[in-house]
């Protein structure tokens, strides 16, 4: 067998191994190898086997698909756009340089990409101080712990096992009965002493949740709707029970700065509160059996589009694993207000996004769902199911989000949405995007030279 047959991931197969927080001996110990043989693998001097893998999988829960890939394809995303940036001009270096390093170096290969991040974070904040100074602002700092919380999601394929593990001790604890509200309320009394009430918006001062301690008391705003109040009240209950489980868990990625670890807590929180109303076994089975119908899946428990397009993403267990999604939040000013891309599609971390993916229309017909298929430059080709969703505000009226859920196109036969026409060439994003037959380009692509001509206009209102 040659070697381009063979599995050699020797370091990923490393970065699960200090993710367990084991050495070589402990790890081989576990999967029934030698040390010596297990230094080997992580040095890429021998491939990981089957047995390895299926090992892997059998002791520690841990979804060996991913050893199959050949690259992160975020971290590819990543180094593309830093090798196009104008600060790297003249190295060289094209897709087949970053691939090369993705699949020999990986640990090189995210360090590169992380000191763009940081380079490019500082050069928005650098940018963002001149203009506060200009406007005679107070200056401040722009920090990006939301993007540091999303990369440790997707590093974990947004998926917990021990977490899953405990929402369903805490479901099975909850007394007997039809409205799942109704059991948690009965548990945080029973259990804790403490009753939920709604107040207005003004009693809430803002605020949709708060516990408050002296009084034994969960207050709700009036501002949610009822699938919003029995998610706040499954939060509130994770909170207060695995507590302990959640710090093990922010605490886990290396590498995050203090808010972002505080960020990455409360999304966890959330996780767990999404896994105790939607069990995953009884919610993987259903979505098996309606073919992931997202508002059928709402209506089977009393959850929001949304909340479903979220915990479809979780679906990542290696036995039981549903179709990997991604999920994205936009508001109506093109802001990415949510996003897990579970590594099944890349994102550009700044700049707008693709324009012929037409995210914004299911503002236009909020009430009902929107299928596109579309295209990227390499062929890859991706489904995704928009509806426009609605929050209410303090001050009256709505705000609108669009939320999108997607999967690659070779899963379309799992899912219950046909596509109204055929795939859309699109891109990540115009500056990562080399399509010279775009004719709704808002930026030429930073990789390649402009070429002006005073006597001839192609489609794309920029030449290169």
């Amino acid at each position: 067998m040659e070697r381009a047959d063979k599995i050699f991931a020797g370091p990923r197969l490393r970065r699960e191994r200090k993710a367990l927080g084991m050495t070589q001996a402990q790890l081989a110990d576990a999967l029934g190898l030698s040390p010596s043989y297990l230094n080997l693998m992580e040095r890429n001097q021998r491939p990981v086997t089957a047995r390895v893998l299926l090992a892997l999988a059998n002791a520690f829960d841990i979804d060996v698909r991913s050893f199959g890939a050949e690259h992160d394809r975020q971290m590819l995303a990543d180094l593309k756009e830093a090798i196009a940036d104008p600060a790297l001009e003249g190295a060289d270096l094209d897709m087949r340089d970053i691939h090369d390093l993705a699949d020999v170096h990986p640990r090189g290969a995210e360090a590169l990409a992380r000191i763009f991040r940081a380079y490019r974070d500082t050069q928005n904040a650098a940018a963002d101080l001149a203009a506060r100074a200009e406007r005679g602002d107070a200056p401040g700092a722009g920090l990006s712990p939301l993007e540091e919380v999303r990369d440790a999601l997707d590093g974990a394929q947004n998926h917990f096992p021990r977490l899953e593990a405990a929402a369903e001790t805490l479901s099975e604890a909850l007394p007997d009965g039809e409205n799942m509200h109704v059991r948690l309320r009965e548990h945080l009394k029973r259990n804790h002493g403490a009753v939920v009430r709604i107040y207005d918006d003004e009693v809430m001062g803002g605020a949709l949740r708060r516990f408050d301690f002296h009084a034994r008391k969960l207050l709700l705003s009036d501002l949610l709707e009822p699938d919003g109040r029995m998610f706040h009240t499954a939060v509130t209950l994770v909170t207060l029970e695995l507590g302990d489980l959640l710090d093990t868990e922010a605490a886990a990625p290396g590498g995050l700065s203090a808010p972002a670890r505080s960020v990455l807590r409360a999304s966890l929180a959330s996780y767990a509160a999404a896994a105790l109303l939607m069990p995953y076994d009884v919610f993987f089975k259903a979505a098996e059996a309606v073919q992931y119908d997202i508002e059928a899946l709402a209506r089977r428990f009393s959850a929001s589009f949304e909340q479903v397009c979220h915990r479809l993403t979780t679906l990542n267990r290696p036995t039981a694993s549903g179709v990997p999604f991604f999920m994205l939040r936009v508001d109506q000013a093109g802001n990415i207000t949510k996003r897990f891309g579970g590594g099944v599609l890349a994102f550009a971390r700044s700049g707008g996004g693709c324009v012929r993916w037409r995210l914004h229309e299911a503002f236009r017909a909020p009430e009902r769902v929107h299928v596109q298929g579309f295209e990227l430059p390499d062929g890859a080709r991706y489904i995704s199911i928009t509806k426009a969703v609605a929050r209410q505000l303090p001050s009256g009226g709505a705000a609108l989000h669009a939320v999108t859920l997607g999967c690659a196109a070779e899963n379309a036969d799992r899912i219950a949405y046909t596509l109204g026409g055929d795939f859309t060439p699109a891109g990540l994003s115009c500056r990562l995007c080399e399509r010279g037959d775009c004719a709704e380009r808002a930026f030429p692509p930073l990789q390649r030279e402009l070429k002006i001509d005073p006597h001839a206009r192609g489609p794309a209102p920029f030449a290169f």
